[in-house]
């Protein structure tokens, strides 16, 4: 086969805010054939997504290709001029996003943005265009293909996005598709129906692909060869089967241990405090928009939902994206006011609304946010952060707060000389640690965790979890999950809530993850991908059948 792509010697280097330069890819090569799908793999940071880019000849801001070359299809993108480059971008490669919500203008039509490239370049005629598109979103298991193009953004699901926006990217028959972690964001049966269409297409049009992302799992799935990254430099490269089976570097050892986090049984509570209810939720309904008239809103998102947490147990809750977890969170931590149903927290009833709750009951029961990038002031630094609560709550002066900063630090294995740095300073783990040290800062009885590890990849997030469960150990915490993630769900939680379209579908232990009841809860855990590349060829699913059923 001959290569499409041939990188040689990439360097690229990057400016701090000081000034300070330091290498951020390191003499890089990469040769991907044509018809071939290269994943490249590695933690935050590792420089997956910067060299993704330097195939369309460009680098992030702050950031500088400095030397090396970047051929495709025997063109050095490094060295052409941005003109010529824009010439390239779209027609020859095209780019297939993480978040298809960000790459689609809300206010024009579906159709007029798949095709704008076409208009750009000159393609095809428009009219052979939109034929072609609708073809596409045929190939790509799109409903109503014909129709589904006159829509809004807004108007169709994250899922059907992310197929629409590899529409738009294969519309000018690319010879090269970058796709930059286009499933992360998806729930797990979205993202089979996903991986599926991407791959239908790819083998139809014999496409060349650079697959970046921290999932060993659907990796396995898409590419042909997988090219491991750390720090910027190739730690292992090899056939996607050969990597799988027989990972020679320790830190691909290391990613492969990372994608299936182990539950370790946690011994039964005896005693008094067995049966005690720390969290109780009564048959709680939330909704959206105006009332109408018989007092429900005009959306409800969560309906007569109910749950337990005992004293120091976990709670996961899972679901499809859209199926009421995070209202539910909300409606928990008082954030958004159930219209029904109730809230009871060691004892006593909560107010509907956080307004109504107590500083003391507001400060036993915290939530951490899934997004810790929007959860922090980006204005103040990991000080100011964790000392609001700390002087909120429970009133300290600056002498014992700075100290109590050190031990919160300390707590969830963070330096202590991070306290001066602020949010755009910290990697995305160490975001989130300060984002649940600022919950330990109350000092609370029961955390409600909300997606929390959905934007980490695989080792941080089981560093995470193994953070989260050593705390629960000193400090005698409870824990809701709301989480898609099965995996790391059944790694901390003694109990699992089934949830469907805002409705309670099944309770379930870790245990009988293997052999769920509920024909929904089977689809979702069938769904889970796994380290086998012959997964996806082999499922058998029918999502349709089982929501049928649901709905009944």
């Amino acid at each position: 086969m001959t290569s499409l792509v041939e990188i040689r010697e990439l360097r690229v280097e990057a400016t701090t805010d000081s000034g300070r330069t330091i290498a951020i890819i390191k003499g890089v090569d990469l040769d991907i054939a044509e018809g071939e799908i290269v994943a490249l793999i590695g933690e935050s940071g590792s420089g997956k997504t910067t060299i993704a880019m330097t195939l369309m000849g460009y680098a992030r801001a702050g950031c500088r290709i400095v030397g090396g070359t970047v051929a495709v299809d025997g063109v050095d993108m490094v060295a052409l001029s941005e003109k010529d480059r824009a010439a390239v971008r779209g027609a020859k490669i095209a780019y297939v996003p993480q978040s298809a919500a960000a790459a689609f203008n809300p206010a024009i039509r579906i159709m007029d943005q798949v095709i704008e490239v076409v208009r750009i370049h000159g393609v095809m005629p428009l009219e052979e265009a939109r034929a072609k598109a609708v073809a596409l979103f045929r190939a790509l298991s799109l409903p109503n293909p014909e129709m589904i193009g006159d829509r809004y953004p807004h108007q169709v699901s994250g899922g059907q996005l992310q197929r629409l926006a590899a529409a738009m990217a294969l519309i000018a028959n690319p010879k090269l598709l970058i796709f930059d972690e286009p499933t992360t964001a998806l729930d797990v049966t979205t993202q089979v129906e996903v991986l599926r269409a991407f791959k239908s297409v790819i083998s139809a049009h014999r496409i060349a692909g650079i697959y970046v992302s921290h999932d060993l799992a659907v990796v396995a799935q898409i590419a042909d060869r997988i090219v491991v990254l750390r720090n910027g430099e190739v730690q292992e490269s090899g056939a996607t089967r050969d990597i799988l089976a027989r990972a020679q570097h320790p830190y691909t050892q290391q990613l492969l241990a990372a994608v299936t986090p182990h539950h370790a049984p946690r011994p039964a509570v005896s005693g008094p405090t067995a049966a005690e209810a720390l969290l109780e939720v009564h048959e709680v309904s939330v909704g959206y928009g105006p009332l109408r008239s018989d007092g429900q809103p005009a959306i409800v998102a969560v309906e007569n939902v109910s749950l337990r947490v005992a004293r120091g147990r976990n709670l996961g809750i899972i679901g499809e994206s859209g199926c009421g977890k995070s209202t539910l969170a909300r409606a928990i931590a008082g954030i958004l006011p159930p219209f029904a149903g109730g809230v009871v927290f060691d004892g006593r009833e909560l107010g509907r609304s956080a307004r109504g709750r107590s500083a003391d009951q507001l400060r036993q029961l915290q939530i951490v946010f899934q997004h810790a990038d929007t959860a922090l002031n980006p204005a103040q630094t990991v000080e100011d952060i964790l000392g609001r609560p700390l002087t909120f709550y429970h009133g300290m002066a600056r002498k014992p707060r700075s100290a109590r900063i050190d031990q919160l630090l300390d707590m969830v294995k963070l330096p202590r000389s991070l306290r001066l740095r602020r949010p755009a300073e910290l990697s995305g783990g160490q975001k989130q640690r300060v984002n649940f040290a600022r919950a330990l800062a109350a000092d609370p009885k029961l955390i409600v965790c909300d997606e929390i590890t959905s934007a980490l990849d695989t080792v941080v997030a089981a560093a995470i979890i193994d953070l989260l469960k050593e705390l629960q150990r000193e400090l005698d915490l409870a824990y809701v999950f709301i989480s898609h993630d099965l995996s790391v769900v059944e790694a901390i939680c003694d109990d699992i809530v089934v949830m469907y379209r805002g409705r309670k579908i099944e309770q379930i232990s870790p245990e009988a993850m293997a052999r769920p009841e509920h024909p929904y809860t089977q689809l979702l855990l069938s769904s889970v991908p796994k380290l086998d590349p012959t997964w996806l060829d082999n499922l058998r699913q029918d999502p349709e059948q089982v929501r049928a059923y649901c709905q009944r």
